[in-house]
């Protein structure tokens, strides 16, 4: 081989390690961009799960509330008869 087609082999495989080079980074890029997504798809879905236990709480207190009363209501009942 001579030394402008070794020049070119070389230059050729520096093309193509270039394209490859180039191609890796926008996987990366892309699987960055789909992590981030999914990091904030996760943060809303535990923000909605927060919110959901919250409201689930309070029901709980409620009825708890509501139970206190109807049995407290049945006991005068008993009481009067």
């Amino acid at each position: 081989m001579t030394a402008e087609a070794d020049i070119a082999s070389v230059a050729g495989q520096l093309a193509d390690l270039t394209r490859t080079v180039a191609e890796m980074k926008n996987q990366l890029a892309a699987l960055g961009e789909r992590a981030d997504s999914q990091q904030a798809n996760a943060r809303v879905q535990r923000e909605r799960s927060e919110v959901q236990q919250e409201r689930i709480d309070l029901a709980a207190r409620e009825l708890a509330e509501v139970s206190d009363r109807l049995q407290a209501a049945a006991n005068a009942l008993r009481e009067s008869i």
